[in-house]
């Protein structure tokens, strides 16, 4: 028989968005599957919706907003599945997604496995074909792949050093050995920890390209929202932080306030876009501590 998958996903206001994927979740043919769908910190009855349209659903409701990793570790804790697929509900799923990926867990090596993603609304244009890895100096990385149009050129698995947060999946086992999302995170960064610790676990990470899912790219954020800077830099520094020696993440400071930082204060300057310089600075000296604002 095969395998029991527990499919979670995170609504935060979004009825509609997060029907459309539980919909797109309907129309595949793979039968062993629990949906879960936590309404984190709504500001209406957004579950009845969901129970009352898909009875079948299984949903959680917490009154507090925790963020990405306390949403998921929230279905995680109430799922019964041998394999967990966490997927944002700004996608949608086709037939074979599910069985595909379970095939890459070929061997006991194998922790966490990402499909391959395209944009909803140009699906023949790609958004992540595996990442690179994490560059010590500047602290970012890049999605293999995105933007271009998919002429199979990324039609070969392959190992990864990080999965994509839109969709994931991993094996019960492995979320029992490493543990839950870290949620020191609130939003951003969040997935790539989790995959340092699970292959510093031993565990491998693939890119899936034979398993395809479509998301509705910054749909929640919105694509430069003062949301979006303030995590992206604050948790920028809390990654390197957490996961580079005392050596690298010294040069990564030195080069990001030498470098980055009065580059992007001239860059939201000379757009006149004063909420995102705000929230760049706020980013780059409260890296130790959360700041809620959604």
């Amino acid at each position: 028989m095969p395998p029991l998958v527990s499919i979670i996903t995170v609504n935060f206001r979004q009825t509609q968005v997060t029907c459309e994927l539980l919909e797109s979740i309907n129309n595949i043919d793979y039968p062993y599957l629990e949906v879960i769908v936590v309404d984190n910190g709504s500001i209406r009855d957004e579950a009845a919706v969901f129970q009352k349209y898909y009875p079948s659903v299984k949903v959680i409701v917490s009154e507090k907003n925790l963020g990405f990793a306390g949403g998921n570790n929230l279905g995680i804790q109430a799922a019964t599945g041998e394999f967990f697929f966490l997927v944002n509900n700004d996608t949608e799923i086709k037939n074979g997604l599910i069985e595909n990926l379970i095939k890459r867990f070929d061997t006991k090596k194998v922790g966490m496995v990402s499909p391959k993603i395209c944009y909803f609304q140009t699906p023949d244009t790609i958004q992540y074909a595996g990442f690179t890895a994490i560059n010590p100096l500047t602290g970012r990385n890049r999605a293999i792949g995105k933007g271009e149009k998919d002429h199979g050129q990324y039609d070969e698995a392959f190992r990864v050093p990080y999965g994509h947060g839109a969709a994931m999946m991993l094996h019960r086992s492995v979320v029992e050995l490493v543990g839950l999302m870290p949620e020191a995170y609130f939003l951003y960064y969040e997935e790539l920890d989790w995959c340092e610790q699970i292959r510093r676990a031993g565990y491998e990470i693939w890119y899936e390209p034979a398993a395809l899912i479509f998301h509705k790219e910054s749909i929640t954020t919105g694509k430069e929202s003062p949301l979006k800077v303030f995590y992206t830099t604050r948790n920028r520094i809390l990654f390197m932080r957490r996961n580079f020696s005392a050596a690298k993440v010294a040069a990564f400071l030195t080069f990001f306030f030498t470098i980055s930082f009065p580059v992007n204060i001239f860059r939201f300057l000379m757009a006149r876009k004063f909420d995102l310089l705000k929230a760049f600075c706020l980013g780059a000296v409260l890296d130790k501590k959360p700041i809620v604002s959604a």
